[in-house]
């Protein structure tokens, strides 16, 4: 599965939780309007730090908080492995 899929699948995962729909998953979508909450953000890393077995936000340099979908996909593809 691609890093790409993965997230998409973590958003999803997490929409269904929160009980709501998500807007199509695009690159410029703006994450404010994606219907997720921080608290779904905060599973949504912990899980891919399960998954992918890194967490881009608590690297060594500082990193830039994703405004778009596009940027979380990002963070992930261009991490460390």
């Amino acid at each position: 599965m691609s890093v790409r899929s993965t997230v998409i699948s973590q958003f999803e995962r997490a929409a269904i939780e929160q009980k709501i729909e998500l807007p199509p998953l695009t690159d410029d979508l703006n994450l404010l309007n994606s219907g997720l909450n921080s608290l779904s953000f905060a599973m949504i890393v912990l899980r891919m730090e399960e998954l992918l077995g890194f967490d881009p936000f608590d690297a060594a340099e500082e990193v830039q908080v994703p405004a778009t979908f596009g940027e979380f996909v990002h963070l992930y593809e261009e991490a460390p492995g």
